[in-house]
């Protein structure tokens, strides 16, 4: 039997993540529930062995004692038995239960709910990104999988191997005398009064640690990830001091955390050493009265030695699954917050038939009293080129936003070819649009992977076909990383910071070609090439935008200049609408911008967008 393959680690979960400590536990694990069940009776099975060995030691020494020198021969079949116990039966069950816990349950678990978390991030909206360090997020999927692997494994690896021994040694006990089984019960309220108090408040300063640990992670990753502009603004002591205050925070939510981990610590062993002395002190005061035998009384002490031994061990575990609910509570309120932008439960795929987009009234404002875009009606017919053109904050980038659905409108509606975006799935609508924006993206990853993300069915001479088409292909062929992958399995480095502006757009740009959707929308994609290498690829884009709807925004009118129409924005509303001539001749805003621009750009003095 293939044990690692008893739990399915990538299974989908049920619907969104429930935001109650219980129901979230239950939310991770579906579907791994009876092989935890089985990993925990194999658990409790050791734990009651374990107890065993003591009713042997009782016997064997009773034995010795009654028999006498003719024990051995009298018995050997029972000491014959007592050794296949020790020496088959009990490797056998603590070797099944370790490796039910090391490779049936701990290896697929934190993939379950890591695999369950991640998916469901990555349903939530922009905004949700935008509101925290990505550094944070990833730290918090990684942090809350791994505690809820920790509380899973420790319950089946020492809770129920500990009250199975617990149980069994109360029966064991009851046999000699109940009196010696009572004493082990009032202990055992005392002890567990113990931890129902510790157990709490260790359970919330661990979420507090975990929160500032989380922190100091963001704001570290935050730093390196912008290492470039620490660099050119010279701020090296300014984040290593607000590193440092992270730091701090964590240190001083550990030293927190860490005295109540004592005290616990301390009146735990105190609590723990009680028992052998009130145990054995019983079965001793038992025997002086003839109630007790020596067995008995090597019975009582190997059982109270280990109880004992086992509370501390015990108590250590349960304060870390504690610690590790905290986490899971903080990772929790971190990452499931209802997704902003779900799809309609009766969403259907969009199919792009025609290609003709339609704004009705569409405003949305970033919840702000002015920015973004206000009643904007207009109808993109299918494949037209249309221009998009307004100062730094006429709303430009908030058209293309609600285009692609990354925000809802607050009022009005988008549509494509007939079809609301708020009743389609945001997977289907934005597989027909292909994107290039001014600030690209790019995994550190090769080249070629970064161009496939366009279409990851494609072929490798389909991969090189776009990056020919997008003048990509010679300096890719003469990239080398520090790895010495060359070429297009050359890696680009985080968010490609190994290109050049220009470079990362190209590949962009085959990206586009590659995914050749219906739609197409240029932001600002020539911004970051220089004069020549624009007008080397503006043939290929004019190719690229044949047969498709186009929405291109530039500051550089040149670039938008041959559109079949041109939008003017100002203040979040349609100023201009025509032809490059006809807008000239209008002697309006786009005039005064064209008459303005140096080089081929709209003055952005204004604030940004």
């Amino acid at each position: 039997m293939n044990l690692s393959s008893l739990i399915d680690g990538f299974s989908p979960s049920d619907g969104p993540p429930p935001r109650t400590l219980a129901a979230f536990f239950k939310w991770c694990l579906k579907g791994a529930m009876p092989i935890l069940g089985l990993a925990a009776a194999v658990s409790a099975t050791a734990g009651v062995l374990e107890v065993m060995t003591a009713l042997l030691l009782g016997l064997v020494i009773d034995g010795a004692i009654l028999g006498g020198a003719d024990f051995v021969k009298d018995s050997w079949l029972m000491l014959l038995g007592i050794a296949a116990f020790f020496v088959v039966l009990r490797p056998l069950v603590f070797g099944t239960s370790a490796a039910m816990q090391s490779l049936a349950v701990a290896p697929n678990i934190t993939t379950l709910v890591l695999s369950r978390l991640n998916r469901y991030t990555l349903g939530h909206a922009i905004s949700f990104f935008d509101d925290d360090f990505a550094g944070r997020i990833a730290q918090k999927q990684m942090q809350t999988s791994r505690a809820v692997n920790e509380v899973v494994v420790e319950l089946i690896n020492v809770v129920a191997f500990a009250l199975a021994s617990l149980v069994g040694s109360a029966l064991l006990l009851t046999t000699i005398d109940w009196r010696i089984a009572l004493v082990l019960a009032v202990w055992l309220v005392g002890y567990l009064s113990l931890i129902r108090w510790f157990m709490p408040r260790i359970r919330v300063r661990s979420a507090a640690q975990a929160g500032a640990r989380a922190n100091l992670t963001g704001q570290i990753v935050d730093t390196v990830t912008n290492i470039k502009t620490v660099k050119l603004f010279a701020h090296h002591r300014h984040e290593d001091a607000v590193a440092l205050d992270a730091m701090e925070d964590w240190r001083l939510k550990k030293i927190y955390s860490g005295t109540i981990a004592t005290l616990f610590r301390f009146s735990l062993m105190t609590i723990a050493g009680t028992l052998p002395v009130f145990l054995l002190g019983s079965v001793l005061w038992l025997w002086t009265l003839g109630l007790a035998s020596p067995g008995d009384i090597a019975a009582t002490g190997a059982v109270s030695i280990r109880i004992a031994q086992m509370t501390g061990w015990v108590s250590f575990v349960l304060m870390a699954i504690y610690a590790n609910i905290g986490e899971v509570e903080d990772g929790m309120r971190t990452l499931t917050p209802p997704h902003d932008l779900p799809d309609a439960v009766d969403a259907v795929a969009l199919k792009v038939t025609r290609g003709e987009i339609r704004f009705e009234g569409a405003s949305f404002a970033y919840g702000r009293e002015k920015g973004g875009i206000d009643n904007v009606s207009l109808t993109i017919h299918p494949g037209e080129k249309l221009g998009i053109v307004g100062a730094s904050g006429a709303g430009k980038s908030t058209l293309v936003s609600l285009l692609l659905r990354l925000y809802d409108t607050e009022k009005g509606a988008v549509f494509i070819d007939g079809q609301n975006l708020r009743d389609v799935t945001q997977e289907s609508l934005r597989q027909q649009i292909s994107t290039v924006t001014q600030e690209t993206a790019m995994f550190n990853r090769s080249a070629h992977d970064n161009i496939l993300y366009g279409h990851p069915d494609a072929t490798v001479e389909q991969v090189k076909e776009a990056a020919l088409r997008a003048e990509a292909h010679q300096f890719i062929e003469g990239m080398q990383d520090l790895k010495e992958r060359r070429g297009y399995a050359a890696h680009l480095g985080e968010r490609g910071v190994k290109l050049s502006g220009g470079q990362r757009q190209r590949i962009a740009l085959a990206r586009a070609i590659l995914k050749d959707a219906p739609i197409l929308i240029l932001d600002e994609a020539t911004s970051a090439l220089d004069s020549e290498v624009e007008a080397a690829i503006q043939t290929a884009l004019e190719r690229v935008m044949e047969g498709k709807t186009v929405l291109a925004i530039a500051h550089r009118l040149s670039t938008i200049a041959r559109m079949d129409r041109i939008v003017v924005l100002e203040e979040g509303r349609i100023a201009e609408i025509g032809t490059h001539q006809k807008l000239l001749h209008k002697s309006g805003l786009y005039a005064r911008y064209w008459s303005r621009q140096s080089g081929g750009f709209i003055g952005i003095n204004e604030a940004a967008e």
